[in-house]
């Protein structure tokens, strides 16, 4: 049996010399405690050196993969004829198995012996001493280390990752120093404010006027439109604010100084961005933008690990906070989060936006997936992703498509126009129409029409019946009404001779009434005399 080690300076195969202790996967640590018991147990066979650096580094990179470099295939091809080779890696061994057709094996009692042969490597190998080993292992190690950052000037997503959070501090700082400069020479002129309302613009106004008294003198064409000047001198006139002095109006200058170079350098961030952006990830860029692209990414940590994320999770990107908050009260999810701010997003009605985010984050997510794992570096993917929505867009505003024309695919086919037909399907709206063999013959057509002659006759009969009647009921109504108008009249008489009646009753029970107290009295004074007596 053969063991296959790898060390900074090459590949060395060990030939086993005792087979039998591998059995015992415990006693082989003792085995190896020694330099004279190691060397009883292995035998260098074979040594195959690294040339340079970067040969190493290729070895050590298709190791990590679980595949042989082309040196260590010859190397084996060389070594390994009708030997059974013992290796780390149990893909490894699979791949070299199946190409090199040497059989490879991977067990607890390889693992225990190659840790053995690691400890007494510099004893096991003449010419390899500690001293010269561990500066090669370091070196090899920085080499792996940046073979797996895949460091490139033109696949760098992390200066996205700062630009975009650079660029939201700034719009934060320029909004901040805006407001301060407004607020500040509000207080002398308080009147601009409503005027210019762009803080730029305000910012280079204040820098070239100072005083409110200098803008009827002032030439503000290269800054402000005709209409606008105008009304900043009169203004400026009549204004409300108060004076300030020449030290005041130093510090707001410098302070527009400031909002100016943060605007301009923003400028420039930005085409930073964008360039980046079309150069890491075109299809992202083509379909959703820079801006919500390079957050996109942000916010997935690298381009890598967000074409990880499936599209429903690029969907609500972003507003994980509405979503945890909505899965604990069973309420409705978001349907959108970072996405939301596409332009394709906003051009949707109301109703629709939340499908129309559903497929951008689907077409989103296999874009990522082309930019981060691709060799293509156009957006055509990411042009036709967005023309597909922008079709799915119409389509739910209720527009007839018809065919894209001018499509990736030629030109668009020309059909014959068929007025059955429905647009943009094949399908007919009615069934095709059918010659009707049966109207030919004239055969039962003169006892339908004797039919119909006697319905008509019988309908006249009933609307005169009915006409008739409606004229008897007539009178009959009339004389009703008249016998409850002759009633009415003498209900009145009699309530009103009832009236007098009913006065002079109520009349006699008040007196009745008022006389009960006196007759009391009476009584009373009748009892005191009979008491008295």
């Amino acid at each position: 049996m053969l063991v296959l080690f790898e060390t900074p300076g090459g590949f060395a195969l060990f030939k086993v010399l005792d087979e039998g202790k591998l059995s015992n996967v415990e006693d082989l640590g003792n085995v190896f405690s020694s330099a004279d018991s190691a060397r009883k147990m292995v035998k260098l066979k074979a040594f195959d050196k690294f040339d340079n650096t970067s040969e190493a580094l290729e070895a050590v990179a298709k190791l990590l993969e679980g595949a042989p470099s082309k040196g260590l295939r010859k190397f084996l091809k060389a070594n390994c004829e009708g030997e059974t080779l013992a290796v780390a890696d149990s893909k490894l061994g699979n791949i070299i198995k199946e190409k090199l057709k040497i059989d490879c094996v991977h067990n607890n009692a390889v693992m225990e012996l190659l840790r053995g042969v690691r400890s007494q490597l510099s004893e096991l190998i003449s010419g390899l001493g500690d001293q010269d080993l561990a500066p090669m292992s370091l070196g090899l190690s920085h080499s792996l280390a940046r073979y797996k950052l895949k460091f490139s000037s033109d696949k760098v997503d992390t200066m996205i990752i700062q630009a975009i959070g650079l660029l939201d501090d700034l719009d934060k700082e320029l909004n901040t120093y805006a407001m301060r400069v407004r607020e500040w020479y509000g207080w002398h002129f308080p009147e601009l404010a409503k005027i210019i309302s762009d803080n730029i613009l305000y910012a280079k106004s204040v820098k070239l006027m100072g005083n409110r008294i200098n803008a009827a003198k002032l030439d503000f064409s290269e800054i402000l439109a005709d209409e606008i000047e105008a009304e900043l001198k009169e203004a400026s006139v009549i204004s409300m604010g108060t004076e300030v002095s020449d030290l005041d109006l130093m510090h707001i200058r410098e302070l527009c100084d400031q909002v100016l170079s943060l605007a301009e350098y923003r400028a420039q961030l930005y085409d930073y961005l964008k360039s980046r952006m079309n150069t890491i990830a075109p299809n992202l860029t083509a379909l959703v933008g820079e801006l919500v692209g390079a957050r996109l990414i942000s916010h997935g940590g690298s381009l890598l690990n967000l074409s990880k994320q499936p599209g429903s999770t690029v969907q609500i990107l972003g507003a994980e906070k509405a979503l945890f908050r909505a899965l604990k009260t069973k309420h409705a999810t978001p349907k959108y989060g970072l996405i939301y701010h596409a332009s394709l997003v906003g051009q949707a009605p109301p109703k629709s936006k939340g499908k129309i985010s559903r497929s951008l984050a689907a077409k989103a997510a296999l874009a990522i997936r082309c930019d981060a794992l691709g060799d293509g570096e156009d957006n055509t993917m990411g042009v036709e992703s967005r023309l597909k929505v922008e079709a799915r867009l119409r389509a739910l505003e209720g527009k007839d498509l018809g065919r894209l024309s001018g499509s990736a695919k030629g030109k668009p086919k020309i059909e014959v126009y068929d007025k059955d037909k429905k647009n943009g399907s094949g399908g007919l709206i009615t069934p095709a129409k059918t010659y009707n063999t049966a109207a030919d013959s004239l055969l039962g057509q003169t006892s339908t029409a004797e039919n119909g002659v006697k319905e008509k006759k019988d309908k006249k009969k009933k609307k005169k019946a009915e006409e008739e009647e409606a004229k008897t009921e007539e009178p009959s109504k009339k004389k009703s009404k008249k016998k409850k108008t002759e009633v009415e009249p003498e209900a009145e008489e009699e309530a009103k001779a009832e009236e007098p009646s009913k006065k002079k009753k109520k009349r006699k029970h008040e007196e009745e009434e008022a006389d009960l107290p006196a007759k009391k009295k009476e009584k009373k004074d009748k009892k005191k005399k009979k008491s008295d007596v």
